[in-house]
C-alpha cells in the first residue's frame, strides 16, 4: 500500500501545511493533560547558580489579582504576561529567569540567576526581582534559597559554614556526582538555604535537583500544616470526647422521657460539633497527605548515600515530619471513632426515648378507652332518660287527643280518655325505644364504614 492510499492513522503531523488528520472536536481538557506533563520542565543549569523560591497561600480571587498585577508587571519590563488560563508562566530578566506557577491553594515564584562566588556567603542574590514592585499575593509560607557550587571550592565551604550543625543533614546523591546539605533553619533574611555542590553533575542533572530540592522544600512546609490543624481541632475533639463520656454516665441512670429527650438533643449537639471539626479538618488532613507523598518521592528520586557523620535528607524528615503526619492520622482516626460512638449513643438513646414514647401512648390510649367506655355509658343513660322523654310528651299528646275525642260524636263508643292512655304507655315507650336504637345502630354502621 503507498502512501496515498494510505488513511493516514499513526502518521505523525506534518510541520507545515495542511494536517492529514481531520480536525476532530477537542475535548475540553485536552489541553490541560496533555501540557500538565511538559508544565514544570528541567532547564539546563550550568554553575554556579542561586534560586530564590517564595509560595504564598492564595484563594481564587487572590489568583486572579495577581495574574493582572503579573501581567502588568511583565508589560513594564516589555514581556509578554500569562493568559488567563495559563498556571505556569516564565519570563527571562536580564541573566536571569523568573517562573510564576500556580499550584492548587498557593502560587509560587522561582527565580534564578548567575551567582557571584566572590561576594560574601549570607550576601542577597543581586539582580533579583523580590524588592520593591514585587507584590506578594497572599501570606507568604515558603521562603528558600538554594546555592549550586563547585564541590570543591572555597565558595562551597564558606556557605557549608553558615548551616546549624545540631539539624544538618548531607548526602551524597546520583551516585556520588553532587552533595546537597541544609539545616533547615531559616537565615537572617528568613530563607532555608540549601546548598549543593556540583562534582560531575550534567547541565540537566544540575537544573532537575536544584527544582527537586525547592519542591521538596515547599511539599514539606505545606505538609505540615496539617499538623497546624491537628493541633487547633485536638482540644476541640478532646472537649467532645469528655461531653460523651459524661452524657454516657448520665444515660445509665436517667429516667423519664423528658430527661431523655434532653439528653438525645445534647447528643445531636455534640455529633453537629463533631460534623462540623471533620469538615473543617478534612481538606487540610487530605492535602497533607499528598503533599507529604510528593515529599517521599522526591527524596527517593535523589537517590541518597550516607555523607559520614551526618543525617541524610531522608533520615532527618522520616524522623521529624513523619510524626507529624500520624499526628494528623491519628487525630483523624479519633473524629471517625468519635463519631461511631456518638451515632451508636444516640441510636440507643433514640430507642429508649421510642419505647418510652410508646409507653407514653400505650397510657394514654388506654385512658381515651377508659373515658369513651365512660362517655358511651353516659350516653346509654342519656338515651335511656331520652326515650322516657320523649315517651312522656308523646303519651301527653294521646291524652289530650283522648279527651278531645271524648267531647265529639264518638264519645260512647271510645273509652275512657285515662284508659286510652295508660293503654298508650307501653306502646309509645316500645315504639321509642325502638325508634333510639335504630338511629343509634345507623350511626355505628356508617362509623365502622369511615373506619
Amino acid at each position: 500500500m503507498t502512501d496515498s492510499d494510505s488513511d493516514g492513522v499513526g502518521q505523525p503531523q506534518p510541520q507545515g501545511g495542511e494536517p492529514h488528520l481531520p480536525g476532530f472536536p477537542p475535548h475540553p481538557a485536552r489541553d490541560l493533560v496533555l501540557g500538565e506533563l511538559h508544565a514544570r520542565p528541567f532547564r539546563p543549569l550550568v554553575g554556579p547558580r542561586v534560586f530564590l523560591r517564595y509560595g504564598f497561600t492564595v484563594d481564587e480571587a487572590g489568583v486572579e489579582a495577581d495574574r493582572d498585577w503579573f501581567a502588568g508587571y511583565c508589560r513594564s519590563l516589555g514581556l509578554q504576561g500569562p493568559g488567563e488560563a495559563e498556571r505556569h508562566h516564565l519570563v527571562e530578566i536580564g541573566d536571569g529567569v523568573l517562573r510564576r506557577e500556580r499550584h492548587g491553594e498557593f502560587l509560587t515564584y522561582t527565580w534564578d540567576g548567575p551567582l557571584d562566588v566572590a561576594a560574601p556567603a549570607d550576601a542577597p542574590p543581586a539582580g533579583h526581582p523580590f524588592g520593591a514592585r514585587f507584590r506578594a499575593p497572599g501570606p507568604m509560607m515558603v521562603a528558600v534559597r538554594c546555592d549550586v557550587v563547585p564541590a570543591d571550592g572555597e565558595a562551597f565551604s564558606r556557605r557549608f559554614a553558615l548551616f546549624d550543625r545540631t539539624s544538618l543533614c548531607v548526602s551524597q546523591t546520583d551516585g556520588g556526582a553532587s552533595v546537597i546539605a541544609t539545616d533547615f533553619r531559616q537565615d537572617r533574611d528568613g530563607l532555608t538555604r540549601i546548598l549543593v555542590g556540583d562534582r560531575s553533575l550534567s547541565p540537566v542533572q544540575a537544573g532537575a535537583q536544584s527544582q527537586r530540592l525547592l519542591e521538596l522544600e515547599t511539599y514539606r512546609l505545606f505538609a505540615m500544616l496539617g499538623l497546624a490543624e491537628a493541633q487547633r481541632q485536638m482540644p476541640r475533639v478532646s472537649a467532645i470526647e469528655d461531653a460523651l463520656l459524661a452524657l454516657a454516665e448520665r444515660m445509665r441512670t436517667s429516667d423519664g422521657l423528658e430527661a431523655n429527650r434532653a439528653l438525645l438533643g445534647e447528643l445531636m449537639r455534640l455529633a453537629a460539633d463533631l460534623e462540623a471539626s471533620a469538615a473543617e479538618s478534612a481538606y487540610r488532613f487530605g492535602a497533607s497527605r499528598a503533599y507529604y507523598g510528593i515529599v517521599r518521592q522526591r527524596l527517593e528520586t535523589f537517590g541518597e548515600d550516607q555523607q559520614d557523620g551526618y543525617f541524610t535528607f531522608t533520615q532527618f524528615l522520616s524522623r521529624r515530619l513523619a510524626p507529624a503526619m500520624r499526628t494528623c492520622e491519628t487525630l483523624e482516626e479519633r473524629q471517625v471513632k468519635l463519631s461511631e460512638k456518638l451515632a451508636r449513643a444516640a441510636t440507643l438513646l433514640r430507642t429508649r426515648v421510642d419505647v418510652e414514647l410508646q409507653e407514653h401512648n400505650r397510657s394514654q390510649l388506654a385512658a381515651m378507652n377508659r373515658r369513651a367506655r365512660l362517655q358511651l355509658r353516659l350516653q346509654q343513660t342519656v338515651e335511656g332518660l331520652s326515650v322516657a322523654a320523649v315517651s312522656y310528651y308523646v303519651v301527653g299528646l294521646i291524652a289530650y287527643l283522648a279527651k278531645g275525642a271524648k267531647t265529639g260524636p264518638l264519645a260512647a263508643m271510645l273509652p275512657s280518655p285515662e284508659l286510652m292512655t295508660g293503654l298508650a304507655v307501653p306502646v309509645v315507650l316500645a315504639a321509642v325505644f325502638l325508634t333510639v336504637r335504630r338511629i343509634r345502630r345507623h350511626h355505628s354502621e356508617e362509623d365502622h364504614g369511615e373506619g
